[in-house]
């Protein structure tokens, strides 16, 4: 009797640590970004443009214009990557009001995009 309550102790334990890892599916490995998500070259961390709170570095000036023409595809590639992006620093989002549209920004350049303060 003392062997069938042992088996059965140990059956239902093991279910229950199949059952705990199952239902937690596959993970993403979170890191930090290191490589730029337009050309896939080493970032430098003073080549970056903000999107939604948070900081994207590039590996060279060329490929923010890229990267605004559709910063969600770019963003998501990054979270699909498991990179886990810079927050924006809080005295740089209080010292910078996005405006509505490009067309708006005093930093506005001839060609419509936005100047250096990277919104869209």
């Amino acid at each position: 009797m003392k062997s069938i309550t042992i088996v059965s102790l140990t059956i239902l334990i093991t279910m229950f640590a199949v059952g705990y890892v199952v239902a937690e599916g596959p993970t993403v490995q979170q890191e930090s970004q290191t490589n730029c998500p337009v050309m896939g070259g080493t970032i430098n961390k003073d080549i970056y443009a903000d999107y939604e709170g948070k900081r994207v570095y590039f590996c060279c000036q060329g490929c923010i214009p890229e990267f605004q023409k559709d910063p969600a595809k770019y963003f998501q590639k990054l979270e699909d990557g498991g990179v886990v992006l810079d927050n924006v620093p809080k005295d740089e989002l209080k010292n910078k009001a996005h405006p509505a549209t490009p067309s708006d920004c005093k930093q506005s350049k001839p060609s419509g995009g936005c100047g250096d303060c990277g919104c869209l």
